[in-house]
């Protein structure tokens, strides 16, 4: 597990302290949230590098290969 400290103004934390809620269980949610949102992110900015290589449909899957392998 790891610990993570957050820096909130006073009258923040003492709204929170009146309610009954499970901020930390809210805080790894909107975190976790946050990631998937940036890996989908990620993963439409990898596709649309691979649409912009292709030509009317044609995709040249030799070379593809041959850059992932020149990346390892």
């Amino acid at each position: 597990m790891l610990v993570v400290s957050v820096n909130l103004p006073r009258e923040l934390k003492e709204k929170m302290a009146r309610t009954q809620e499970d901020w930390i269980s809210h805080l790894g949610h909107v975190i976790g949230r946050w990631i998937h949102k940036h890996e989908m992110f990620e993963a439409s900015s990898r596709i649309d590098a691979i649409h912009s290589k292709t030509s009317m449909g044609v995709y040249y899957i030799a070379e593809s290969v041959r850059e992932n392998r020149d990346l390892a």
